[in-house]
């Protein structure tokens, strides 16, 4: 025989029985190392089911805790013991209780003969790791860990936290250099006997002991002292997701699995039925040859972490709700946003949707009721009109309203007088086209007949208002396409924004606008301009007006022609 495995249970003992019964009856001694915190009872009925395999053994028993160095005490007692009662084994493979074999056991045995004397084990320098997390990487050996990363995370962190401000370092035994790597290896008998009885290993064992995560570097560090003949990878097709936790393999995996050509693969589903019939039936006795390469699947999997962290461009649901600044869009599609145009212009959307052909909508965040296209109660994806229901997340009641209408543009007004939540929002998503006429605010009050003191106050409130919002889309930080005109010189000339503003949506074929939508006279405009600053209050959003200029007059004006095709 020339393997035998080493393997580490805690949970699901009804499949690592399964997989430890597979590796025997194909004459590879298996030792098991049961977590202590199994039940005496379960451990017993346990060592009971396997009692009929002559070449099992179960090993000391250790109170294993992820990251601690109970991992690694477990490990070396299991191997110590095979290697006593197994002389014969050339090579010990470390395996979990969540292990599967993905391919015969003769093809694992013949491609460990045909390299007696390699150690797979993947050892790697600290400079060299991309996936240390955490901010531990030559810090795992420097400082003291004796706190549970798991069960005392405060109390962790503040003791990391006070090394790091005393300068506190641990010395590292000489001619050690601290190496990282997969717990999961496959150890020459040779090298494994060098490690388990070094004279020094006390030594190495009270250092490693208040290492963070020893299991990770203990034989990986110690494995260059006792070998060059190292292959620095592992045969066990194990991946982990962005957050370092390891990918669980379901029954829907077989065909990935099957791809890899990996020996055995971790962490299995202990409901993965599918899995384990397949892999342990004698179906799974097929002799391929081919050297285990997992970079065959890295692909999906580096596409799985993107779709974990990023999604899809503008959703939001329970399964994943990104962190703030974690998005991948924030919004689905393309939309419109016209600040002003509706208090300039009459039916501005009805002229919209007909010239362009996009679904326009008048004040969605408008305080009285969200004003959907044709003013319908329940829009797309059972949106509400309600305002309470708007207002208690006027951003998802955004990006709802744009994931629901993926493939038809929208468009809608904005104005001072709406909700201003997602002003910012709206100045940062780049699939926003926001065209503002500022100072057209102004337009509704100078018909309003409200007292002119009332005017006063609610003109100052509404222009500081949209000072504000100007400068979210004037900010560094805004990534939507921004065009503002004033209030005067839009008026001097409207044709020419309009055309712009229409031709950047681009639905349609581009043209000549042939039709304008209808301007609301402002005539006396200039001097109610005028008595509000002879009131005190500036307004300065709507540019230079002049006191006798009006609507009617720069509408009468030749205007320059336009070619229409």
């Amino acid at each position: 025989m020339s393997v035998g495995f080493v393997m580490l249970v805690h949970t699901a003992l009804d499949r690592a029985e399964q997989v430890a019964r597979h590796w025997a009856n194909a004459d590879c001694p298996v030792v098991i190392h049961v977590d202590k915190k199994v039940s005496r009872k379960a451990n017993a009925a346990f060592i009971a089911k396997l009692s009929d395999l002559p070449n099992v053994r179960f090993s000391r028993r250790f109170n294993c805790e992820w990251g601690r160095w109970s991992l690694v005490e477990a490990s070396q007692a299991a191997s110590e013991l095979l290697l006593h009662d197994f002389p014969e084994v050339r090579h010990v493979y470390l395996a979990s209780g969540s292990c599967l074999p993905l391919r015969p056991v003769q093809e694992l045995k013949d491609y460990l003969a045909d390299r007696p004397m390699t150690n797979f084990i993947e050892s790697v320098t600290t400079e060299d790791v991309p996936w240390t997390v955490g901010g531990l990487d030559i810090e795992r050996f420097t400082l003291r860990f004796p706190f549970s990363w798991k069960r005392r995370r405060k109390l962790f962190d503040w003791y990391v936290g006070f090394q790091r401000r005393w300068k506190f370092k641990r010395k590292i035994p000489e001619g050690l250099v601290p190496h990282l790597g997969s717990q999961w290896w496959c150890l020459t008998r040779q090298t494994l006997t060098a490690i388990l009885e070094d004279p020094d290993r006390a030594k190495y064992d009270k250092y490693f002991s208040k290492v963070w995560i020893p299991d990770e570097s203990y034989y990986q560090t110690l494995v260059r002292l006792y070998s060059t003949n190292i292959e620095s990878r592992s045969l066990t097709l194990s991946k982990f997701d962005f957050q370092g936790k390891p990918h669980i393999f379901y029954d829907d995996h077989m065909q990935l699995l099957r791809r890899s050509d990996c020996f055995v693969a971790r962490k299995i589903w202990p409901h993965a039925d599918k899995l384990y019939r397949g892999f342990l039936s004698d179906d799974a006795s097929i002799l391929t040859g081919a050297e285990p390469n997992p970079g065959k699947i890295d692909r999906l999997f580096s596409k799985a972490v993107e779709r974990r962290t990023k999604g899809r461009p503008g959703l939001y649901m329970q399964s994943r709700f990104p962190n703030s600044g974690w998005e991948n869009g924030l919004t689905a599609a393309p939309y419109s946003v016209f600040e002003g145009f509706g208090e300039l212009f009459e039916d501005f959307e009805d002229w919209l949707s007909r010239v362009t052909g996009v679904r326009a909508h008048g004040h969605l965040f408008a305080k009285e009721r969200v004003e959907f296209a044709g003013r319908q109660k329940v829009f797309a994806g059972a949106l509400s009109d309600s305002t309470a229901l708007r207002d208690y997340n006027p951003r998802a009641f955004l990006t709802s309203l744009i994931w629901n209408t993926r493939g038809e543009r929208q468009a809608f007004l904005f104005s001072p007088r709406d909700n201003q939540a997602l002003s910012w929002d709206l100045a940062k998503d780049a699939n926003a086209q926001i065209s503002v006429i500022s100072g057209a605010w102004a337009v509704p009050l100078f018909y309003s007949n409200a007292n002119f003191s009332d005017i006063r106050k609610e003109a100052a409130r509404l222009q500081k208002i949209e000072a504000e919002h100007l400068d979210a889309l004037r900010s560094y930080y805004a990534r939507a396409r921004v065009r503002i005109w004033t209030l005067a010189d839009f008026v001097e000339n409207p044709m020419e924004p309009l055309q712009t503003v229409i031709d950047e949506i681009g639905l349609r074929a581009t043209h000549r606008l042939t039709e304008a939508p209808r301007m609301i006279s402002l005539d006396g405009f200039g001097q109610f301009l005028q008595n509000l600053k002879n009131q005190g209050m500036q307004p300065h959003l709507m540019g230079d007006f002049p006191v006798g200029q009006s609507g009617d007059k720069s509408r009468n004006r030749p205007r320059k022609p336009y070619l229409v095709k």
